[in-house]
């Protein structure tokens, strides 16, 4: 009889979900960052933990809760575990109209489970103190379980929210970061959390200070990853890819992290993976999200190398000129005092080629901040579309080929190295066109934009190698075949 009931619940508070979606537009839906948890996920997420059965009261924590879904497959799950004990739920929600959906949600699963719960109808974030390794956290962490699906919000750097976690802080940030860390700083030490959130925060800078607190604070023990983005909330639009995570709040790092795969929402064909933690979350706080074997060895094969761009004098740069704020200084025709001025569309076949009869690629201009000293470049396009082969597009750029020009430049839809040699541009073409760095940068960035600050930050040979690897590849076809021939020679 109980198992009827239970049922009932769950199916009930996704009943009135489904009936208050259909009755609110989605615009009105998205100024607060909502979009609500499917059932399989929702059960997929309590299945992550791992529920003491003999703790007289347990408090959970389902901040930004919306209609409730989530805390309530919680709670079913708790019951059903077999435990006997008091359940204390709280809640945040702000939205005043899906507050009444929540509170006619959970006072039917008060009704049938004999929980408390409160409901704080108050910003999450400001209404608390975050501070770090102060006295006042003890009073924070009282949550045995919290889970989520924070608000997919990006806020000003002023916005108060961001004014009250600035140890987490920089930039722009989006809520849903901020959501976790509040939750790892609500958390008690030894617990779990389970969110539901987009992969952005694995890598950039805009999300080290964040990782820092993480990594401080937190062991993350299981991933989930969606192999299709735009299946994970049934009907909504959803740009980000959207990661499953499980932390615990201690510092002692286990030694594998569980990573399972599906196709979708629906979990039928799930794919399990055990990584090392260190090939995960190694020393650079980077969160590589590798799903087998063939990924855990693309990132161990480069993580062991010595060397960055910074640390040999070279550095990955975003181009200079953002075209449509400086049409006055851009031309279609070479003319007396201009110069050549670099896009995407002039990356072909791994050269730089110039000019291709496409309006504005000429600058004249003496504003020294649009102008680059003459050199050998290695140009990177910034933007891929997902559907492309491959994330990282090089092309070798030579001065001696455009050697009457005393300055270039570069839209900021590229990225570039200048390089003090052709057998450095060369090697470096040939570490970024192999097929081990771009399936590494696949799996450090999910997204379609190549980051520079990222591109500096990966693991690369020491300098002379990356010059004897550039002669290799002189005089040869500048393929992929050809790169991975000389990598594997020269990177184990």
């Amino acid at each position: 009889m109980i198992e009827n009931i239970k049922l009932n619940v769950l199916d009930e508070v996704v009943f009135n979900t489904d009936d208050f979606v259909s009755s609110v537009p989605k615009s009105q839906r998205k100024k607060f960052g909502q979009f609500f948890t499917t059932p399989s996920i929702a059960k997929f997420m309590t299945a992550l933990f791992d529920i003491d059965l003999h703790k007289q009261e347990i408090k959970l924590l389902d901040a930004g809760a919306g209609t409730g879904i989530l805390c309530t497959a919680l709670i079913d799950r708790i019951f059903e575990l077999g435990y006997t004990g008091k359940i204390q739920l709280t809640c945040y929600e702000t939205d005043p109209l899906v507050l009444p959906i929540l509170r006619k949600n959970l006072s039917l699963v008060k009704d049938t489970y004999g929980i408390s719960f409160e409901i704080i109808e108050d910003n999450y974030i400001t209404s608390q103190y975050f501070g770090v390794n102060t006295l006042l956290d003890i009073d924070s962490n009282q949550y045995d379980y919290i889970i989520g699906n924070p608000p997919y919000l990006k806020i000003s750097k002023d916005a108060d929210e961001a004014k009250m976690m600035p140890d987490v802080c920089h930039g722009a940030p989006n809520l849903y970061f901020l959501f976790w860390a509040m939750g790892i700083h609500n958390l008690k030490s030894n617990q779990e959390l389970v969110y539901i959130i987009p992969r952005s925060w694995t890598s950039g800078a805009y999300f080290k200070k964040f990782r820092e607190y993480l990594f401080a604070n937190a062991v993350i023990t299981d991933i989930h990853l969606f192999e299709s983005r735009d299946k994970v909330f049934g009907g909504e639009s959803v740009l980000q890819e959207t990661i499953i995570i499980k932390i615990k709040k201690k510092t002692e790092k286990p030694a594998m992290i569980n990573i399972t795969t599906s196709s979708d929402s629906g979990f039928i064909d799930i794919h399990t993976f055990k990584a090392p933690y260190d090939t995960v979350v190694p020393k650079n706080h980077y969160v590589y999200l590798i799903t087998d074997e063939k990924d855990a060895n693309v990132v161990e094969r480069i993580n062991h190398l010595p060397k960055t761009l910074p640390d040999i004098q070279l550095k990955m740069q975003t181009g200079l000129i953002v075209d449509f704020r400086t049409r006055e200084v851009l031309r279609d025709n070479m003319e007396e005092g201009a110069f050549p001025l670099f896009y995407s569309q002039h990356i072909k076949d791994g050269r730089v080629v110039w000019p291709l009869g496409k309006d504005g690629e000429v600058i004249k201009t003496d504003h020294a901040a649009y102008l680059q000293e003459n050199s050998d470049f290695l140009l990177v396009k910034r933007f891929t579309s997902k559907e492309e082969k491959r994330r990282l597009q090089c092309g070798i750029y030579l001065k001696q080929r455009y050697s009457k020009y005393k300055y270039i430049s570069t839209q900021n839809k590229v990225n570039f190295v200048k390089c003090d040699s052709p057998c450095i541009t060369y090697g470096l073409y040939v570490l970024l066109n192999s097929s081990l760095y771009d399936a590494y940068y696949r799996i450090l960035n999910g997204s379609t934009q190549v980051n520079s600050t990222e591109i500096n930050q990966i693991p690369i040979p020491p300098r002379e190698v990356i010059e004897k690897m550039g002669r290799e590849l002189m005089h040869h076809d500048l393929t992929e075949v050809n790169c991975d021939k000389i990598v594997d020679r020269w990177i184990n």
